[in-house]
């Protein structure tokens, strides 16, 4: 667990500089998303009840301001390991509540409006977003936040400062922010 935990809080950070632009993608969208849920019940509290979810205002309020916060920590690289589980998660429970009862013609939310509308196709075609958010989410899950990221920028920072500060004779000196003792 030591390691899964080290892993998890030691993200590589030298990865291409373009993986900013998934961060971008990613945390862009779950941001306004997130904020959606507030702006128009129908996307938040009201989406929440027609799905059958349990405590709608709760839980609503609650995905919406992990959307906005987790948003941000992907926009600006922060933390982007530690949030990228929570952002699998609720990309799983999304496709679970919205896309078995639109296979299954049970759907409760308004059907797509053009063909097709329910079954395999109509799921494929609606579960688009889903499935670009989710993949992209375990990239940065998998590779780290980049070299353009405060995650970068706070452990190049880190490095230096221990590099000017060195360790006393005889002791052995940890390079990584979290030991993983």
């Amino acid at each position: 667990m030591n390691k899964f935990f080290s892993w998890l809080v030691n993200p590589p950070t030298d990865g291409p500089k373009s993986i900013f632009f998934l961060r971008l993608m990613a945390g862009g969208v779950f941001f306004w998303e997130g904020l959606l849920k507030f702006v128009y019940v129908n996307q938040g509290i009201g989406r929440f009840t027609k799905l059958g979810i349990p405590f709608p205002h709760f839980t609503s309020n609650f995905v919406a301001c992990l959307e906005i916060g987790g948003g941000l920590l992907l926009l600006s690289g922060l933390l982007t390991r530690l949030i990228a589980i929570p952002f699998v998660i609720e990309m799983i429970v999304a496709i679970l509540t919205t896309k078995i009862s639109l296979y299954l013609g049970t759907y409760p939310l308004p059907l797509p409006p053009a063909p097709p509308q329910v079954g395999f196709w109509a799921v494929l075609h609606e579960i688009r977003s889903d499935y670009a958010q989710i993949l992209t989410t375990l990239f940065l899950l998998v590779n780290g936040p980049g070299n353009w990221s405060l995650d970068a920028v706070l452990l190049r920072r880190w490095r230096k400062s221990k590099a000017s500060n060195p360790a006393p004779m005889g002791e052995l000196r940890d390079l990584s922010p979290i030991a993983s003792h």
